[in-house]
């Protein structure tokens, strides 16, 4: 019983290291990150606590690990079962404040929008995760262990004159055999049996009983048409290397639109946090003017009229401040749950606060088109993901032409016999007595003797043919993995004309966004000098209250659209490194890094 257990535990023993549990809790990094209630996050923060804890991440990590099965599974000639190839973009975000004429509220940024989907999942693969392949089965290449070991008792009731003394014909026979099978990269199949039989029998015609065989036997198959040579029997493996690039490829896609993720959510609600510091001044100014036109309506300087436009102005501030608070604590939520593995308690009411200024970096001269394109080409991995799913797919219609080709197989035979037994005791009176060759006479020990020095050899060769008369079939299969090439060839055009235009659209929303914070930076100071301007002639009774409160507010929303424009800038450019390829570049992350899911420094 022992025995028994210990064997089968040596023959099902993975040997393949088990996937690990999923890490379900956030990493140590948001710990250090967390004081007095905030989460006071830089940029790189904010993408290492992504790369660390996102779970659209920890997917793609356990992908990678489905494309090392299908090599393994390759390797022993199974067909393949494919990988995923989506990539989870980020949530969408609150957008920026947007303000109406009935007051505050959020929105998505325009610049942002023309450019990139967010909230969706996205297939990456042309024509599917996997090619069919076509073609000939491929040979099982795992050596094959065969064994038997068996007795069994024979009684034959004898209807022949020949033997009449003998009622019946009895028999005890036993058994063991073994054999190992191998499938070659040719295609072809080698064995090597090891045959064992014992047999105690009352035939009076055998010269020997009991009596041992044993014979040592080699087959060998080998194709020379269809299903001939590594072009053919590998095909799987190869086409799963490649899908462990194609994974690799894909996991990095993940990361870069993660990042990508992570940069939108952070500069709408580092936009979102200056409003509500844009707002907060709008309720001090507002209170401001509220308390000077009442002291100037005690002097009789200003009508009653006036005190009350300044009490709704600051009704209407107060307001806007609320809806600002509201906004930057959504979109905190919402870039925190991108952040985290698990919403954990104590995590529930910590705000993220960001620290990084949205200061714009000086302009640098801009890139010929045919340059960003040329460089997109070379590190975009959709695209390079694309082109070996193409090359997949010209590794499948290899084996589905090797399918058009007659089955011509040689098969060769080669096997040592042995015999050894004791002279059979059971005589017939009718029969003259016979006297057995001495050299057989012994035991099992005597023909496994004669088995190896070769005494009794067997040789065999053959050719085995087969032709499909019509193959029509495999006809179809060649003509539709053709047709699919095709489309994958167009497929792969279309993603480099596509990433030619969302570079150049990328590109144009930058200059767009640098234009228009210039635009706003610009109207915040002259909204600044015109206020101040207008608030000396309110001083000196030439102006209005009315007129001071409408200045206010175009001077907040100068601040807010100003704050608004050096997000979208981030954001544009942000889109226009992810369009590039050159996302993990520019923010100096370590691909094998974030694969371990420990990322020491990202720039």
């Amino acid at each position: 019983m022992t025995l028994r257990f210990v064997l089968a535990g040596l023959l099902t023993a993975p040997m393949w290291a088990q996937p690990a549990a999923p890490r379900l809790e956030n990493s140590g990094r948001i710990d250090q990150l967390v004081q007095d209630g905030k989460l006071r996050l830089s940029l790189q923060d904010a993408i290492a606590l992504a790369l660390e804890n996102n779970l659209d991440v920890e997917l793609q990590r356990y992908n990678r690990r489905l494309a090392e099965t299908d090599v393994l599974r390759s390797k022993a000639g199974g067909a393949l079962r494919g990988i995923p190839l989506s990539v989870h973009e980020g949530p969408n975000s609150l957008g920026v404040p947007v303000v109406t004429g009935s007051g505050l509220g959020g929105g998505d940024t325009p610049t942002l929008d023309r450019f990139s989907g967010t909230g969706a999942q996205i297939d990456l693969s042309l024509l599917g995760s996997l090619p069919l392949s076509t073609g000939p089965v491929v040979p099982n290449l795992d050596p094959t262990l065969t064994g038997t070991l068996g007795w069994n008792h024979t009684s034959s009731p004898q209807n022949s004159t020949f033997l009449a003394p003998l009622r019946s014909l009895n028999a005890d026979t036993t058994t063991a055999n073994v054999g190992i099978e191998k499938g070659l990269n040719t295609g072809g199949t080698i064995g090597l049996s090891f045959l064992n039989q014992h047999q105690d029998i009352n035939n009076p015609l055998l010269s020997f009983s009991p009596y041992s065989t044993s014979t040592l036997r080699l087959d060998f198959r080998q194709p020379l048409l269809r299903g001939f040579g590594p072009a053919v029997t590998t095909r799987y493996i190869r086409i799963a290397k490649n899908n462990q690039k194609v994974s690799d490829l894909v996991f990095r896609q993940q990361v870069i639109s993660t990042i990508h993720a992570v940069i939108r959510l952070y500069w709408d609600l580092a936009s979102l946090t200056e409003d509500v510091r844009v707002r907060q001044d709008a309720v001090v100014s507002a209170e401001q003017l509220l308390r000077d036109t009442q002291e100037s309506a005690k002097l009789g300087v200003r009508a009653s009229i006036d005190v009350t436009r300044a009490q709704a102005e600051v009704a209407r501030r107060q307001r806007d401040i609320v809806i600002a608070r509201s906004l930057a604590r959504q979109q905190s939520e919402l870039l925190k749950d991108y952040l985290v593995r698990a919403s954990e308690s104590k995590l529930q009411e910590v705000v993220i606060e960001p620290v990084d200024a949205m200061g714009l970096p000086a302009e640098s001269p801009r890139e010929p088109l045919e340059q960003l394109v040329g460089q997109a080409l070379k590190e975009r991995p959709d695209l390079a993901q694309a082109r070996i799913q193409l090359e997949n797919s010209q590794i499948s219609l290899k084996g589905s032409r090797s399918a058009l080709l007659p089955s011509l197989d040689l098969v060769a035979s080669a096997a040592n016999n042995g015999l050894g037994g004791s002279a059979n005791g059971t005589q017939l009176a009718n029969l003259a007595p016979s006297t057995p060759n001495p050299f057989f006479i012994g035991g099992y020990g005597d023909a496994l003797g004669q088995v190896f020095q070769r005494n009794f050899p067997d040789y065999g060769v053959a050719v085995q043919f087969s032709v499909p008369i019509l193959n029509r079939a495999a006809r179809a299969d060649v003509t539709r993995d053709q047709i699919q090439v095709r489309q994958q060839e167009i497929r792969l055009k279309q993603l480099e004309k596509q990433a030619r235009l969302e570079i150049r659209n990328a590109q144009i929303a930058v200059e767009e966004a640098r234009a228009s914070y210039e635009s706003a930076r610009q109207e915040r100071i002259l909204e600044e000098q015109t206020l101040d301007a207008e608030k000396e002639k309110l001083g000196v009774g030439a102006s209005t209250t009315f007129l001071v409160i409408q200045y206010q507010r175009d001077l907040t929303q100068a601040r807010s659209s100003e704050a608004t424009a050096q997000s979208s800038y981030w954001k544009a450019r942000a889109a226009l490194d992810r369009a590039m390829g050159t996302m993990l570049t520019v923010h100096n992350v370590e691909f094998d890094e974030v694969v371990a899911g420990t990322v020491s420094k990202v720039r």
